[in-house]
């Protein structure tokens, strides 16, 4: 059942019970009403009187919209109110944003009379506003939280605004592209929905590749937040060397990303925790699956979270997980995990805290958002978030082995030198390459491509690309012991992000080790 159709439900059994004070919270105000005019248009309820009080037009009848007398203030209003509540029965009157009623103060003390008065002659009072009551008010009656169109009630409105638009404009939507579309536009209000929409209509045509520009849409609606950003992608980055576990698992789980789950008890994917070597993919994988998976990536920097004051750091990544949700589908990444929940040096406490909020985001939430969170030092995260079942799969990025170097060096000297390279060359760079990560790799070609640009392709000799490897010095070697503790932890307790098979053949499985199996 939607929220719509709950809150609905809710709403009609507390008019019928004639409870005094109903508060209806809701930050879509249009919306709101039209749930009150439609409980208010139920045939058993045909003679009851309702009046509706807005700022701008006084107070009315909700169903003519006759004014109900002159004087157009809420004082006024609430002196005809009184009069109704004493004279009549089942009267009902509904204020629509009025001030001053979320703490204890003399409107609400006002408002809380008239409750009474309500009460003593089955009369009710609905209160509709984005902000909570007081608690006076509050425990005089009950309360209605109206939230933002889940994907299914979206996709009514989407369906329902093109159907009025078809023959209009050329609309080439099927009914798949109207589903993502509602899933990129949960989160926003159905009005700003419907201007999206118009939008669209107003540019002359409705087109299939107008789905993913609704990312867009939402960047604007929410404006900039401290803690998350936006990250551009380029279609280079949709090219990865090597991991070929982890890219066979990724091409799994897209599947459930774009699937309908409304039927089954499965959930959206988690994310993935990528683990290992500096340097090996890790944070380009991230961009790689958003540009992939076609959806928007966006930047969680713990760092920006953190504030000053006390609880401030909390709201701030309450806010930011929150937000995450409403830009759901989307990719959300966290760079160097530890930096931000480590926290063993903490005497503050606020890092316990973070972690425990964000593992209770990760385990309740049920948005489309998947996570990409890297490592470089795992032996610093707290164990808790390492068990099993908080991300979906816990991936180790080792150094790449010969054939991965082969298919990293292939991939970045098309990409900066712009020719195919020789195999005789790519033999004698995979072998110079030994110990390279691909981030070694990548800034060795990228100089030799910086050769080509200053002196054109004739220039390049195969000796310069062999001595500009030979040349280079990579974190294996510079800090051999440090690359091989991380290389120690990650073969006994995570996944192997490379091929299997050269995992296998660099020595004896150990006890305990976990082993992906696909196609089960």
């Amino acid at each position: 059942m939607s929220n719509y159709a709950e809150s609905l439900r809710d709403l009609d059994s507390y008019i019928s019970a004639r409870v005094p004070i109903i508060g209806v919270r809701s930050i879509e105000q249009i919306r709101a009403l039209r749930m009150v005019k439609q409980v208010a248009a139920a045939p058993r309820r045909a003679g009851l009187p309702f009046w509706i009080f807005t700022r701008a037009t006084g107070l009315r009848d909700l169903r003519t919209n006759a004014p109900a007398q002159e004087d157009r203030s809420l004082t006024g209003a609430m002196d005809f109110a009184a009069q109704q509540f004493t004279s009549r029965a089942q009267a009902t009157v509904i204020f629509v944003d009025p001030e001053n009623l979320s703490d204890d103060n003399t409107a609400s003390r006002h408002v809380a009379e008239l409750a009474r008065l309500a009460d003593a002659n089955s009369g009710s009072i609905v209160i509709v506003t984005d902000t909570p009551l007081w608690s006076g008010l509050e425990r005089l009656g009950m309360s209605v939280t109206l939230d933002l169109p889940d994907a299914a009630e979206m996709y009514d409105v989407i369906v329902e605004f093109l159907r009025d638009h078809q023959g209009v404009v050329p609309i080439a939507w099927t009914g798949q592209d109207a589903r993502r579309a509602a899933e990129f536009l949960v989160g926003v209000p159905e009005g700003t929905a419907i201007n999206v929409l118009a939008t669209l209509v107003a540019k002359g045509a409705v087109e299939r590749s107008d789905v993913e520009n609704l990312a867009e849409y939402k960047d604007k609606h929410f404006g900039a937040l401290t803690g998350l950003e936006r990250v551009k992608l380029r279609p280079a980055e949709a090219a990865v060397g090597g991991l070929t576990s982890l890219r066979a698992w990724l091409r799994r789980k897209h599947q459930f990303i774009t699937a309908d789950l409304r039927d089954s008890e499965l959930r959206p994917p988690r994310g993935v925790l990528l683990v290992g070597v500096p340097g090996c993919g890790k944070s380009l994988s991230a961009k790689a699956i958003a540009t992939e998976w076609r959806l928007p990536l966006y930047r969680l920097d713990l760092g920006a979270i953190m504030g000053q004051y006390f609880g401030q750091s909390e709201n701030r990544l309450r806010e930011a997980l929150e937000t995450a949700d409403r830009l759901a589908p989307c990719v959300l990444w966290i760079d160097e995990i530890e930096k931000g929940l480590a926290g063993q040096n903490d005497s503050t406490g606020v890092s316990r805290r973070l972690i425990g909020q964000f593992l209770f985001w990760l385990q309740e939430s049920r948005h489309r958002v998947f996570l990409v969170a890297t490592s470089n030092d795992v032996r610093s995260l707290p164990p808790e978030l390492l068990r099993k079942g908080r991300f979906d799969e816990l991936f180790f990025v080792d150094l790449p082995d010969p054939e991965d170097r082969q298919e990293i060096i292939g991939m970045y000297y098309r990409r900066y030198v712009r020719q195919e390279p020789s195999p005789e060359l790519v033999d004698k760079l995979v072998g110079l390459s030994e110990g390279f990560a691909g981030a070694d790799i990548e800034a060795a070609l990228h100089e030799v491509g910086e050769q080509v640009y200053l002196n054109g392709a004739e220039s390049l000799r195969p000796e310069f690309v062999l001595d500009t490897f030979g040349n280079t010095m990579p974190l294996s070697r510079t800090n051999p012991e440090q690359i091989e503790e991380i290389r120690g932890w990650g073969r006994d307790r995570a996944v192997p992000a490379g091929r299997p098979a050269a995992a296998a053949t660099a020595g004896a499985r150990r006890p305990g080790r976990r082993v992906v199996v696909f196609g089960d």
